[in-house]
């Protein structure tokens, strides 16, 4: 691909969920919305590279997905209602309220969202229609196959035409039964920008401001939500430290950051929203991540951190959430209070064999332990199955440090 071809995909993919939103707003089909943002991409390649950037491309993006939408419905002439539909692009009519939700890409987020789903659905449907990831990215954050994740976006789908499920405004009482798998959807947008799964992008900017942006929305409709204040508050706190995690291609891990690079000002706003969630008293789970991460940042230097607060914090956070990535994570605390042969341990009994950052937990490990070949067989096999060239870049030259 050429450099200007991959600049207009990086538009497209900044993009996507803007377009697919609003086609799906104006139309009510998921499918019609994909291939008509899709086929906006097409002529993208075609004319841009003649013609030149527009200076909207979003907007130019929005009206050329909406024409193509126009034509695909037309040809289907057996679908009236959606005949009917297309004429909207010339109907007066003022369109139907928004309701408490104006923003469009968060209010589509609540629809998909459907209870009809199961909840792995809702939030892989989601992720990929309002957050533009592959399903490639999708299946890594789930830590399943892609064939899955591909079966599960499709059955989604289906259940939504099969079901007759309505794009309609969400309500108050939808907010809150929807809420658990919106924060969810966020947070993982907001990982996939964070530390980007593939496409030669190491961190994807573009999504984790989106991600921050949908979450302020969403704290300013529901202020009382501790859960929203708190992936609001952990979202900045991780952001905040972007700058300095990427330095001549390499993935920069957090002791090796230079703190001075670190956005103060989003760090204080950060500790603020963890207070309020502190002052609430109702524990949930990004809360308490918001809570470490404030930690993190509070500190002046990686070996000032308040290791034993942060394995505590991460033993609350075991007790609500089981999945072993909580447990890996408590284990690079355990092996700053009680050394790398205890942390190594609780490692080994994860087997999370087809994680990366398993791996490379090992591989540290192993590395401060003197098994050397050890870990340099848990650095290659870290290397393996990451994607992400910053982190590839840092795994291998850790690789090649260690003694022959």
């Amino acid at each position: 691909m050429t450099s200007t071809a991959e600049a207009i995909e990086r538009i497209f993919r900044a993009e996507y969920g803007r377009v697919v939103a609003s086609l799906v707003g104006r139309f009510g089909d998921i499918d019609v919305a994909e291939d008509a943002a899709s086929e906006a991409l097409l002529v993208a390649l075609d004319r841009w590279p003649v013609e030149g950037t527009p200076a909207n491309p979003g907007g130019w993006l929005t009206t050329t997905a909406s024409r193509k939408a126009i034509d695909t419905i037309r040809r289907e002439r057996h679908r009236d209602a959606k005949h009917q539909a297309a004429q909207m692009i010339s109907d007066d009519t003022p369109h139907e309220p928004t309701g408490i939700v104006e923003d469009d890409r968060l209010r589509l987020i609540f629809t998909c969202c459907h209870p009809a789903l199961a909840p792995e659905a809702r939030v892989a449907l989601t992720l990929r229609l309002v957050g533009g990831l592959t399903i490639v990215e999708i299946a890594a954050a789930f830590l399943v196959p892609e064939t899955t994740m591909a079966q599960r976006v499709t059955r989604a789908k289906a259940k939504i035409k099969g079901a007759h499920i309505p794009y309609r405004v969400p309500g108050l009482a939808d907010l809150n039964e929807r809420l658990a798998a919106v924060l969810a959807v966020l947070y993982l947008v907001f990982n996939e920008g964070y530390l980007a799964t593939g496409g030669g992008e190491p961190i994807r900017g573009e999504l984790t401001e989106e991600a921050i942006r949908l979450a302020r929305v969403l704290h300013g409709l529901l202020p009382a939500e501790p859960e929203v204040t708190g992936l609001l508050a952990l979202m900045l706190l991780i952001d905040a430290r972007r700058a300095a995690r990427l330095v001549c291609g390499e993935l920069v891990p957090l002791p090796e950051q230079d703190r001075d690079g670190w956005d103060r000002e989003r760090i204080a706003e950060g500790h603020v929203l963890v207070r309020d969630c502190l002052a609430r008293n109702r524990p949930g789970r990004f809360q308490i991540l918001a809570a470490i991460n404030a930690v993190h940042t509070d500190a002046s230097a990686w070996s000032e951190t308040d290791w034993s607060q942060i394995a505590t914090l991460y033993g609350q956070l075991a007790a609500i959430d089981t999945s072993p990535v909580v447990a890996l994570n408590r284990a690079v605390a355990v092996a700053e209070l009680d050394g790398p042969a205890v942390a190594l341990a609780v490692v080994d009994r994860l087997g999370l064999s087809s994680y990366h950052p398993w791996h490379a937990t090992r591989a540290d490990l192993l590395r401060r332990l003197g098994r050397t070949a050890q870990a340099r067989d848990a650095y290659t096999a870290a290397i393996s199955i990451t994607d992400n060239p910053a982190e590839r870049a840092y795994l291998t030259r850790r690789r090649e440090q260690l003694p022959r």
